[in-house]
């Protein structure tokens, strides 16, 4: 038979999922390689996706997702951060935020662009950018710094053929987390050399010592960032895939060409659960953020 597609043969398997099932099959062992918490999503939020399949809810939505979802999704960022996406044209629900990434990067990148990625970083970035045609580039960050990615070793590899900078703060693996200024210095760079930012900020909820700085907040960033987030870490939604992108209505449409005929729309279900996360779930994701507080002053005393 003829050969199967070169470019994802040249992409390894993910070695946390070899590893997690691995794992899984032990007895006694206590797992921390895979970002998933341990509550379940709250009751309000399930009993919410229950009515709705009472109600027969069980349709396609819009292909950019509910409007009442993108509606509370503005909302909560205004709140939160006071940065502001037009719900209609700005605001992009997808199946889980790796859908999201993934759709990002396709509608971003021609054969051979440059994405910057500071690492270490989540398994799943490089793949991303190779899946895209994109080339990825390492920005190496240490642990003098605190893994925080340093603006001089942003700008030294820069070149003719880079396209954009993938930021993810609070960071996975290493639970870095930047301050207004330290991303300030990263986006003047951006500007300068016209890059566009990813910014996966779905562990946001999740910034224990100090706010979160959500980036298309900062001068400069909001109208060449595409916003990545979504509830499986704040509200315990892992297996729910419920995500979203915000940015300018001219890359939103480009994600939402390629969702409509890869994905159509995420599941209603899953979008009538986040809507309620969002309308009334901050308590639930308070309390679990506070449980994890304690754990790892508990893990890092011991």
């Amino acid at each position: 038979m003829k050969p199967l597609s070169e470019k994802i043969m040249s992409v390894p398997a993910s070695g946390i999922r070899r590893f997690f099932d691995l794992v899984s099959e032990m007895d006694d062992v206590i797992s921390l390689g895979v970002g998933e918490p341990d509550f379940v999503t709250p009751w309000r939020v399930r009993e919410a996706a229950i009515w709705s399949l009472e109600k027969g809810m069980t349709t396609y939505t819009s292909n950019y997702g509910l409007l009442e979802l993108r509606i509370e999704i503005v909302k909560k960022m205004n709140e939160r951060y006071g940065v502001e996406w037009d719900p209609r044209r700005e605001v992009l629900v997808t199946v889980g935020v790796s859908e999201a990434l993934d759709t990002a990067f396709r509608a971003l990148l021609n054969p051979g662009d440059e994405v910057l990625i500071p690492e270490p970083s989540y398994v799943s970035y490089a793949p991303c950018v190779a899946f895209a045609g994109g080339v990825p580039v390492p920005v190496p960050t240490r642990a003098e710094s605190g893994f925080r990615t340093q603006a001089d070793d942003v700008a030294a590899r820069i070149t003719p053929n880079t396209k954009a900078i993938l930021l993810s703060y609070p960071t996975n693996p290493t639970g870095a987390t930047m301050d207004a200024a330290g991303l300030q210095a990263i986006v003047d760079i951006c500007v300068a050399n016209d890059l566009y930012i990813l910014s996966d900020e779905i562990y946001d909820r999740l910034s224990y010592d100090a706010p979160h700085v959500c980036v298309a907040s900062l001068p400069g960033a909001y109208d060449r960032t595409i916003l990545l987030n979504g509830f499986s870490k704040a509200y315990a939604m892992t297996g729910w895939r419920i995500g979203y992108a915000c940015a300018p209505a001219p890359i939103i449409e480009m994600m939402m060409k390629i969702h409509q005929y890869t994905m159509l729309c995420a599941p209603i279900t899953a979008q009538v659960a986040a809507m309620e996360a969002l309308r009334r779930g901050d308590r639930d994701a308070d309390e679990m953020c506070a449980d994890y507080d304690r754990r790892r002053r508990m893990f890092v005393k011991g």
